[in-house]
């Protein structure tokens, strides 16, 4: 059997680290798949790793703007794919007549409304409102369709109303660079403001990330004299980035504990996870939480969004807070900081937990799927 794979609609960020991470550790030969051929920009394809059974066909449209890269998809992906059993879409949505084909679901946003409201009238309102409707109308065609949690799967399936078609959970891995066992934890009076203990919180500066909260929170507690601070790391949405920067400059205008680094190469993030002492998560909207599960892995004490499917993931693994309320979020980060006892078993019990999410699990899981659709 032959399987195509469509990367014309993932060219940055999870989506990207997902294909390169899953056939990395994919053995598609065992499932009776003797070639995979993956279509894509140039850049996607430089990230692959070279397989006897890899096909990387660079189609020159996927280099260019989304509109080429949709006609595309509606016009050219057929006639490529003629010879495949089965087609793969990870980006999400499909516009093309090929059947069968399978998708993932790796964005959730466009199905919890109030979450898109939080971005008024704009460009990415309107983007997420056509996602809506460009991946529930692929969702209802799909042969079968992937998801990363099964809160993301009950959400999906209720708000499109429909029973959709076979569907599988399969969580994401997590490489093994990131791994590394609890340090040992240290008492706050052990900190000091030149040598302060450090809160990591990655992701992109969105506006359901809440990071200006964070920044507040963090305020609140070096106001009661504890010794900490916070370095953001991520890309920014540039509305969201505007209310970090408002929050950095009201509490901390000679930036001596509140940082914003900006995005760093995947490849390079562990050592910031690494030389972290606590890692917060503020996300009210997560389809799976790939970022928490690499903090899990690097051993760290988590406070943790109570929103979106952030429970499934960690379980009782983590301190909880709202987002939206900085006060919150300053008191599960002061329970942390105030407890070397409870941030060791946090951070142990998630380390633990983060053991279930390999690569080669999440692979085999994925082809055993496409196999299962095409022989049912």
């Amino acid at each position: 059997m032959i399987l195509g794979i469509d990367a014309s609609n993932i060219y940055s960020g999870g989506g990207v680290a997902h294909l390169v991470e899953l056939l990395r550790a994919a053995d598609p030969t065992y499932y009776g798949f003797e070639k995979v051929i993956v279509w894509g920009g140039e850049k996607i394809l430089n990230k692959l790793e070279n397989r006897n059974w890899l096909k990387k066909s660079h189609e020159p449209f996927l280099d260019k703007s989304l509109l080429w890269r949709i006609y595309w998809q509606k016009f050219i992906l057929r006639k490529k794919a003629k010879d495949c059993d089965l087609l793969f879409i990870p980006g999400g949505y499909y516009l093309g007549n090929f059947r069968p084909f399978i998708t993932i679901n790796q964005n959730l946003l466009p199905f919890e409304w109030k979450e898109m409201k939080r971005y008024g009238l704009s460009w990415q309102f309107i983007r997420n409102v056509i996602l809506y409707f460009l991946q529930s109308a692929t969702f209802r065609k799909a042969n079968g369709i992937i998801f990363l949690t099964r809160y993301a799967k009950d959400l999906v399936q209720k708000i499109i109303k429909k029973s959709l078609h076979r569907t599988a959970i399969i969580p994401h891995g997590i490489h093994s660079r990131f791994s590394k066992e609890t340090k040992k934890q240290k008492k706050v009076n052990e900190y000091t403001f030149s040598k302060p203990l450090k809160i990591l919180y990655v992701s992109t500066v969105d506006m359901y990330k809440h990071q200006w909260n964070v920044a507040e929170a963090v305020s609140i507690l070096h106001d009661l004299k504890l010794p900490v601070s916070i370095e953001f790391i991520g890309s920014a949405y540039e509305p969201s980035l505007k209310l970090l920067i408002n929050k950095m400059n009201q509490y901390d205008p000679l930036g001596k504990y509140i940082y914003y680094t900006g995005q760093i190469a995947h490849e390079k993030l562990q050592k910031k996870y690494h030389s972290a002492d606590i890692f917060v998560f503020a996300s009210s909207c997560e389809t799976f939480g790939q970022i928490v599960t690499e903090a899990m892995a690097a051993g760290l004490p988590i406070a943790c969004s109570n929103m979106s499917s952030m429970k499934e993931i960690l379980l009782d693994n983590a301190l909880y807070f709202n987002p939206e309320d900085p006060i919150s979020i300053a008191d599960s980060l002061g329970k942390l900081i105030e407890s070397p006892n409870l941030r060791t078993k946090l951070a142990r019990n998630a380390y633990k937990r983060s053991k279930i999410y390999n690569w080669k699990k999440t692979a085999d899981s994925t082809f055993k799927f496409f196999y299962d659709v095409l022989n049912r």
